[in-house]
């Protein structure tokens, strides 16, 4: 192990809380929390309350809440006395209970291996009582004598069996190994972003699963905690940060995004172990009953809806190749973007005028924004400028790798400038804002879409001018946590509602790179910089943030995958010369 892998899993191990940040293990799917629940403000303290002295372990599950995957409802170390140790430490590799007397550690991804050390010095010298309570009420103990462990085996079906077992250091060991060679892959960045880089670098290994229907391919979850899938933009965004510390990780996030395509070159939603969310057929029922909570029109729709994510997959391979170049691999990804992007329009052109459109909120990974308040399909202004965009990359890579399989550059070209005008007519000069229109009507929410036609590099001077005067006033988007996905002083503004207000990671990403992309290298590292800033003031690379708190907002994930990888991204970035 080296020096800098352990000091990067120190720096970790101060955000490994066991409420936000839960004990867990590469490729495995258990997770382990603190039995309580509470939400920690100090190393092992809930609330000023004593240390956990109670875990609960859970499974990680594709549309399963934790509620219905639980595996141990109560996991207790007690000492000879009976009394409760308490959990003095989490490590990345191990839990501690009583100042070290015992720990629990993984052996291998589907069990949980406890041992009591020989630590006379403690007054831990004798054996401890190991205690576990199953979801059918029924309890379990075992004593553990100094040097020896107990192995709680964990089958497919959450069922428990255990055995005693004198190979807890062994498996110690094993797991500490894990861990410290995927630290040694940690990019290094500047000092002031070192601990959350390694806490980033964390959630990344952390949230891997293995997905057996895929042969064992190792899919970067967006969270083990209710995202169990590897989501076509999430696995974009997920490959930037990865490739700085594995890229070959990187690139598998993009091949299992490209693995299953319809036969028209549609990408799907999701690929999960069950298979792939491509259609509003597959939505699962959750989903379902969500919409129709909302009101929404479309939660029964009368004939099937395409379900994918925005197309920035040739964006996310030209970033995933600048780092480490695979030619023979980049042209197999390639052929499948190119159908894929040929697929927007001629098959999401759903009122053919040569714009296409989103035809379910789904696909545009902003559910919940106001844009889609309206009737569908929604012509957004950034699906436009994500598919100039994308026509852009794919016309360099089809020079770089060859047109055979990025396709004719200079068709690529003219067909993102002739989407570029169609883009335009968007505009609203009279608010200042580019706008979505909702079945062909306007749509008045000043939304953080707005901002994407940025990425296309061509806008014309006045409406470059009008978005950066936009993004500084701060009755709009220069909150004290910028920047808000609607703009303050829309109706439709909430500082804690899904993409109604709060502060994303990736669209903050995607801003500066709209800004660099149009020539404002400063406001770019600006933003980059308040970014950065945001995840460390929040306490973590959460899935969205209140823009006036710089706070996690109530409903919001921890632990999230996409914050994680682009935090590591920006640290990259901003850690070298300006």
């Amino acid at each position: 192990m080296s020096p800098d892998a352990a000091e990067r899993a120190s720096l970790a191990a101060r955000h490994l809380d066991l409420v936000q940040a839960p004990f867990t293990l590469p490729r495995s799917r258990l997770l382990v929390f603190r039995a309580d629940r509470g939400d920690l403000t100090g190393p092992g303290a809930v609330d000023g309350a004593p240390p956990a002295t109670a875990l609960r372990v859970h499974t990680s599950e594709y549309e399963r809440g934790l509620d219905e995957c639980r595996v141990l409802d109560e996991l207790v170390v007690r000492d000879a006395a009976g009394a409760p140790l308490p959990v003095t430490a989490v490590l990345p590799h191990a839990i501690e209970f009583g100042g070290g007397a015992a720990s629990l550690s993984f052996a291998g991804p589907t069990a949980l291996s406890i041992g009591v050390e020989q630590v006379e010095h403690l007054g831990h010298d004798e054996a401890l009582v190991v205690e576990w309570r199953t979801p059918d009420g029924r309890g379990h103990r075992e004593q553990v004598g100094p040097g020896a462990g107990v192995r709680l085996d964990v089958a497919a079906d959450r069922g428990v069996r255990h055995a005693a077992s004198a190979s807890h250091a062994t498996d110690l060991a094993a797991t500490e190994r894990i861990w410290f060679d995927w630290f040694d892959r940690c990019p290094s960045v500047r000092e002031d972003l070192r601990q959350m880089a390694a806490f980033c670098w964390w959630v990344l290994g952390a949230n891997i699963v293995e997905l057996p229907g895929l042969g064992g391919a190792r899919g970067v979850v967006p969270s083990k905690i209710g995202y169990v899938g590897v989501w076509q933009w999430d696995a974009y965004f997920i490959a930037l940060g990865l490739r700085h510390g594995d890229p070959a990780l990187a690139r598998e996030q993009l091949e299992i995004a490209f693995r299953f395509p319809g036969e028209d070159g549609q990408l799907p939603d999701v690929v999960h172990e069950h298979g792939v969310l491509a259609s509003s057929d597959d939505l699962p029922a959750a989903d379902r009953d969500r919409l129709r909570r909302a009101g929404s029109q479309i939660a029964d729709p009368n004939a099937p809806v395409p379900l994918t994510k925005p197309p920035l997959a040739a964006w996310a391979l030209a970033k995933v190749l600048e780092v480490e170049d695979a030619p023979d691999w980049a042209r197999a990804q390639l052929a499948t973007i190119r159908r894929s992007q040929d697929w927007w329009f001629a098959a999401s052109d759903l009122d053919g005028d040569g714009m296409p459109e989103y035809g379910h909120p789904y696909s545009s990974g902003l559910d919940d924004s106001p844009i889609f308040d309206g009737p569908l399909p929604t012509t957004a202004p950034d699906l436009g400028a994500y598919l100039v965009l994308q026509d852009l990359e794919l016309a360099r890579l089809a020079e770089r790798y060859g047109a055979d399989a990025a396709g004719d550059p200079v068709a690529h070209r003219e067909r993102a400038e002739r989407t570029l005008a169609s883009l335009l007519a968007l505009w609203n000069a009279d608010a200042g804002r580019f706008e979505a229109r909702a079945a062909g009507e306007r749509v008045a929410s000043d939304a953080i879409v707005g901002f994407m036609p940025m990425l296309t590099g061509g806008l014309p001077g006045p409406v470059l001018d009008a978005l950066v005067e936009a993004l500084a006033d701060p009755a709009r988007y220069a909150r004290p946590w910028s920047v808000p996905t609607v703009s303050a002083a829309d109706p439709d503004h909430s500082s804690e509602r899904m993409w109604r207000g709060p502060v994303w990671v990736n669209t903050n990403v995607l801003v500066a790179e709209g800004l660099r992309a149009s020539g404002r290298q400063d406001l770019a590292r600006e933003l980059e910089e308040r970014t950065v800033a945001l995840v460390v003031h929040g306490g973590g690379p959460h899935e969205y943030f209140n823009p006036e708190t710089g706070l996690r907002a109530g409903s919001a994930t921890t632990a999230f995958g996409w914050s994680a990888a682009l935090f590591v991204d920006l640290a990259v970035r901003l850690s070298s010369a300006p």
